[in-house]
């Protein structure tokens, strides 16, 4: 097995592990590739996008192309068959790639509770991990960040606000004791300013419609519920080791502060720049090292005013379901909140229901379901299918 020290050290040369290759995440990594040809992909996964993901076979020359779902396995094959490019299929293939130690990191930019078991076995198999899927630690965060700790595996945040505080710490440079709070900012979505009247009827489009940030369509109506925010909050709180009442939801309508953080003696130190994932993402496969990237650079000037304003709790209700799981980060609330999310904004980007039931849903099904005491990952995925039964129906 390759030691993962190395990555720390030189960036002569990294092969990755890349899952979830063909979303918003995943092609952006491509794009970090492309520039720097010294981080080459190893393997990549996908979750049914097989034309996307043999593009990216090809380009890249990866050794193993992965597809979760199954029944595109011919279709895949048949897309690589003048390749040496060795293709498998399923779950339990993406998490075998996830775990090949002929790569020296595995990025997880896989959408939705998907990517809680190849987050696990790269941590078991002592392989760092990139993690853009924010699921992995709302599900199941106190699981992995002892799984972690226990392997000693570095996991290194590739959402904006969460590099950024991980960038504001690393400035600092001062002992964790020192930290006060930690300041997580909100662009606020499309719908800031909205009453919960005006909310009853917004479209599809309308909600996919974000101000600052180009995302997939999942994460996109998270951001407009704020259920993304709620989310960060309680991975916050695992990633950095502090208590929900030690985060503060700042909505932040320009997105040029990425999230900041407060010390003892009431400094705060901030990480700005332009909205762009190039970076977050850029920084989380060279760290500790920064590299010239294709980030335009910020012109305070040019922006001239940065504002800051308190969230709506009480229109954006999702924020106070998942302050709730953050509170009780031992048992199954975290998967529960996460599970009924995914199935409530599925079912409203299929026209089945109105956006106002993602903001009631939540936290009606978190009320419903008596969580597990135990995290283990047995107890997780449990707790993950029951929600999602019971939510079909919410």
């Amino acid at each position: 097995m390759r030691s993962h020290q190395r990555i720390w050290k030189t960036m002569e040369r990294k092969r990755i592990n890349l899952l979830g290759a063909t979303g918003s995440i995943g092609t952006q990594v491509q794009s970090v590739c492309e520039l720097y040809p010294e981080i080459t992909i190893n393997g990549a996964a996908a979750a049914k996008d097989y034309k996307g993901l043999a593009a990216c076979a090809r380009k890249f020359n990866v050794r193993t192309a992965c597809i979760a779902d199954e029944s595109m396995y011919t279709a895949l094959k048949t897309e690589l068959a003048d390749t040496s490019v060795t293709v498998k299929a399923g779950m339990e293939a993406v998490c075998e790639l996830a775990a090949d130690t002929d790569a020296d990191m595995t990025v997880n930019s896989v959408v939705g509770s998907a990517g809680l078991l190849p987050t696990e076995a790269a941590i078991k198999a002592k392989i760092p991990v990139a993690l853009a899927n924010k699921e992995t630690l709302v599900a199941g965060g106190a699981y992995i960040m002892g799984l972690a700790k226990s392997n000693d595996v570095p996991i290194l945040p590739i959402d904006s606000e969460h590099s950024a505080i991980f960038q504001s710490l690393m400035a600092s440079n001062r002992p964790k004791e020192e930290l006060k709070k930690i300041i997580l900012t909100a662009s606020g979505g499309p719908f800031y300013g909205r009453t919960r009247a005006e909310l009853e009827n917004v479209t599809v489009s309308q909600a996919l419609a974000h101000p600052n940030w180009s995302m997939g369509n999942k994460i996109t109506i998270d951001s407009a519920t704020m259920m993304n925010k709620g989310f960060e909050l309680i991975e916050a709180c695992h990633l950095f080791g502090v208590t929900p009442d030690k985060v503060e939801i700042v909505i932040h309508r320009q997105s040029i502060v990425h999230s900041a953080v407060e010390f003892t003696d009431n400094a705060v130190i901030a990480q700005m720049g332009v909205p762009d994932m190039t970076v977050p993402i850029q920084l989380a496969i060279t760290y500790p090292e920064r590299y010239p990237s294709t980030a335009k650079p910020l012109s305070l000037t040019d922006i001239g005013t940065l504002t800051f304003a308190k969230p709506d709790s009480e229109v954006f209700t999702p924020l106070a379901a998942a302050y709730r799981a953050a509170l009780c980060p031992e048992n199954t609330s975290g998967a529960i909140i996460n599970a009924a999310n995914e199935v409530l904004v599925h079912r409203f980007l299929s026209g089945e229901i109105p956006f106002i039931r993602i903001l009631d849903g939540v936290a009606s099904v978190l009320d419903r379901i008596k969580p597990r005491s135990s995290l283990s990952i047995e107890n997780i995925i449990e707790a993950d299918r029951e929600t999602r039964e019971i939510t079909l129906h919410e």
